[in-house]
């Protein structure tokens, strides 16, 4: 079975199933994107990782990552390696002192194990072939899925506060763990570094 490289394209609330969330995973050198329905723990895990928060207590995951490195065993890479009656499977290609060995996991804890170890991701053909979707329009695709994956209902809610007032209170909100408050913050510091005004 052929492999094929996959990375996050984007992370954002599920069109289809409310109160959940999809990632979705982009073949590298291809324009097919796999989307996989997650919970919202998971999409926060998931962000967690990709905004290099850092947590006042480890996550779940980053326990177990911590002990993974402790034991000095190496995430090699995550595979997606089936896809049965709708449901996503995944493993862990672990190494530890040159033997290999593999552990089942969901895909939703695969992927963020992924990110935090930096490791590879990736399918096989048939699961691609089977769930797989080829975007036409690329640019405004993506843009539909990059939406931020937490969002108030009133996006406008920091637009009174300065880069410092924000960069404090996103201090504030990380101590008391409130992370889905602080995607958001990241967010609005972000698009003020790039400049970009809203609508």
């Amino acid at each position: 079975m052929k492999k094929l490289e996959l990375e996050i394209v984007a992370l954002s609330h599920s069109v289809t199933q409310s109160h959940n969330y999809a990632v979705v995973l982009g073949e590298l050198g291809g324009s097919r994107r796999l989307p996989i329905v997650i919970g919202g723990f998971e999409a926060q895990a998931i962000a967690v990782a990709m905004e290099r928060m850092t947590p006042n207590r480890p996550l779940t995951h980053d326990l177990f990552k911590n002990t993974l490195d402790t034991f000095d065993i190496e995430l090699k890479e995550v595979i997606i390696n089936n896809l049965l009656d709708g449901i996503f499977y995944a493993q862990l290609v672990c190494v530890r002192e040159g033997s290999e060995f593999v552990i089942d996991s969901r895909t939703s804890d695969a992927i963020a194990m992924a990110v935090r170890f930096k490791s590879p991701l990736f399918t096989f053909d048939f699961v691609m072939e089977q769930a797989g979707v080829v975007l036409e329009d690329s640019d405004e695709s993506i843009d539909e899925f990059e939406e931020p994956p937490i969002k108030e209902s009133n996006p406008d809610s920091f637009d009174n506060y300065s880069i410092s007032a924000l960069n404090k209170l996103l201090s504030d909100v990380l101590e008391t763990e409130d992370y889905e408050k602080a995607a958001l913050i990241r967010d609005e510091l972000k698009r003020r570094e790039s400049g970009h005004s809203k609508s």
